[in-house]
């Protein structure tokens, strides 16, 4: 008996050193950059590899705001964000409703189409998508961009979302046509609330893509004052530049709105799970 229990806690010993070991090795590269964002000096070799070893200093974050257009970066990606998703959770989730409560013809020919279309990665049609901006005055512009990724967003996302509707019972449809409600009614005041937990995830995905993104902005803007923030932070670890420590202050700064978010959402995150647990 004396020898189980001192095996059991040699395990429980060795487990619990893994796991902080594994921990150290996936927490250390976010506290570093949170260091470095904080460091005094500006090049990576100047910091210490003992995270917030140099001190403490918000000149970085100063230099940000005051000597580059750090701010002007920020509103671009925040106001192609907010679009896309705005604009694909409205496209997506009417294009599922009505996949999903209509019968027409070519169906499932156009539903397996939007499916086809999520097979070939994106970098196939960027000649393509060069072309057509080009050709509407698309081209370093912010719509043009909020316009590549609503509609690289728009197909895989209506059929996700199809596949949700499909388990929400049609009687209530058919009660609330009954009380003279129509079908933009209908998807807008009863379909909408009850599939909020794939919207909320939809929303997510869809203002994560364009938040994160570098290679269509690389594409589609050019000018200094139309970048996002990839596009600048990129800028400072260049060939020519070596500014690790602005990078990593800007870097921190764009996971602001997904923490607000997080904040603001989680409450209701949970209870649309818990609503959909028990929708007939």
């Amino acid at each position: 008996m004396k020898q189980y229990r001192t095996a059991s806690t040699v395990n429980r010993a060795i487990i619990f050193i893994f796991f902080c070991l594994v921990s150290l090795f996936v927490m250390y590269p976010l506290v570093y950059t949170v260091a470095a964002a904080f460091a005094p000096g500006n090049n990576i070799a100047d910091i210490s590899i003992v995270p917030f070893g140099n001190g403490f200093s918000l000149k970085h974050f100063k230099h940000l705001f005051t000597e580059t257009p750090y701010g002007r970066w920020f509103l671009n990606t925040l106001q192609i964000a907010t679009v896309t998703t705005i604009v694909t959770i409205f496209v997506a989730s009417l294009s599922a409703y009505v996949f999903s409560r209509f019968r027409f013809p070519f169906k499932k020919s156009m539903l397996l189409s939007l499916l086809i279309l999520q097979i070939f990665p994106s970098f196939v049609g960027m000649v393509a998508i060069y072309v057509i901006l080009l050709r509407i005055g698309g081209l370093d512009t912010l719509w043009g961009l909020e316009l590549v990724y609503v509609a690289g967003n728009v197909p895989y996302n209506t059929w996700m979302v199809k596949s949700y509707m499909d388990t929400i019972s049609k009687s209530l449809d058919e009660a609330a046509r009954m009380d003279g409600a129509g079908h933009f009614r209908i998807w807008w005041q009863i379909t909408m609330p009850i599939a909020r937990p794939i919207i909320t995830f939809l929303g997510i995905s869809s203002f994560t893509g364009p938040w994160m993104d570098f290679i269509f902005p690389k594409m589609v803007l050019r000018s200094l004052d139309k970048q996002t923030i990839a596009l600048g932070l990129f800028s400072f670890v260049t060939d020519k530049k070596n500014e690790f420590t602005n990078f990593a202050a800007g870097s921190l700064l764009i996971a602001i709105p997904f923490v607000i978010f997080f904040v603001a959402t989680q409450k209701t995150m949970m209870m649309s799970m818990g609503a959909a647990g028990v929708k007939e």
